[in-house]
């Protein structure tokens, strides 16, 4: 595992944008894996600057989403294809996009349809992932097991809790979601992921230097063979201090 161990938001945002960057300059035509939550919108601010700048070209490269809302259309400002689209596909010239259909309901179908999607793109060339408060990456929520493909997961109470921001209530967060599996998710030749803030210090300390265990999805990262976590000082702070950038 690569580590960045930026200053900010800021900085971890810019260092997230240039390694993204890199990727599609390495690769034009890859397939990023996205993902929704704060964590990631600078990071796509970013994205979208050096476009404008004309730094970047997303002509080639395809998108696939972690996660949607189930029961939620995609037109729908709360959902994660409305998501997306307000904070990077519709500022950039990438070629196609494409997230679960939450409003599908049959989920065993939809999911086999992600799965069949994503393989037949070859698979992803760069994942991104934020770290949810009880270690979960996409919607896979802590557990028994380790989920492997694409399935419908039911939110957990905490995780219900941590996007009711986005909505009015907790009441009116959705309580199901369609998601990448773990087995999907490390499948992916790189994996990226962004942690910031002093609240996510601890399970920082938990996912990466504790037991791998599905009751802390993220541990499974600590076995994929090409991971770079990018954080700042505050969500770094439990770490051991191996310098800015360790491995």
């Amino acid at each position: 595992m690569r580590i960045y161990r930026e200053k900010d938001y800021e900085k971890m945002s810019q260092k997230a944008a240039e390694m993204i960057c890199a990727q599609i300059m390495m690769k034009p035509d890859c397939v990023l894996g996205l993902a929704t939550g704060s964590t990631p919108v600078r990071t796509y601010e970013k994205l979208v600057e050096r476009y404008q700048n004309k730094e970047i070209d997303f002509s080639e490269a395809v998108s696939v989403n972690l996660d949607e809302y189930r029961g939620i259309s995609k037109d729908n400002a709360q959902s994660y294809h409305y998501f997306m689209r307000r904070h990077l596909f519709d500022h950039i010239n990438m070629k196609a996009f494409y997230l679960p259909d939450g409003m599908e309901e049959d989920t065993k179908k939809e999911c086999r349809r992600y799965e069949e999607l994503i393989a037949s793109l070859g698979g992803i060339d760069l994942q991104l992932l934020g770290l949810g408060n009880n270690g979960h990456i996409g919607f896979n929520e802590p557990g028994e097991s380790f989920e492997k493909e694409t399935h419908c997961v039911c939110l957990h109470q905490s995780t219900i809790e941590a996007n009711k921001r986005f909505f009015q209530s907790a009441e009116e967060v959705p309580k199901q979601a369609c998601t990448m599996g773990i087995g999907t998710i490390m499948q992916a030749k790189k994996i990226l992921i962004l942690v910031s803030g002093e609240k996510k210090a601890e399970m920082v300390k938990r996912a990466f230097w504790g037991p791998i265990t599905p009751r802390v999805p993220a541990s499974i990262l600590q076995i994929h063979q090409d991971v770079t976590l990018i954080g700042d000082e505050a969500a770094l702070s439990k770490i051991p201090d191996c310098g800015r950038k360790f491995g």
